[in-house]
């Protein structure tokens, strides 16, 4: 069994900016996106992606959903 980190449920809330540091440090194999909520991306699983949607509208940038790999 995989022992990597596929999720990071912790993030949620956070800055964008701060999410994808974290998530840099539980994963660095992994190409990060960052994607304002509610943008359209491509469909299909990539298992060295990880995408951080956050709210653009938001000074903070606040992550809105789980980020996970795919």
């Amino acid at each position: 069994m995989s022992t990597l980190k596929t999720s990071w449920p912790e993030v949620v809330g956070w800055p964008a900016t701060a999410a994808v540091t974290q998530i840099n440090t539980d994963r660095p194999d992994v190409a990060i996106e960052v994607i304002p909520a509610g943008a359209a991306v491509a469909p299909g699983y990539n298992a060295k992606r990880v995408r951080v949607f956050f709210n653009a509208g938001n000074s903070l940038g606040p992550v809105v959903s789980t980020p996970v790999v795919g």
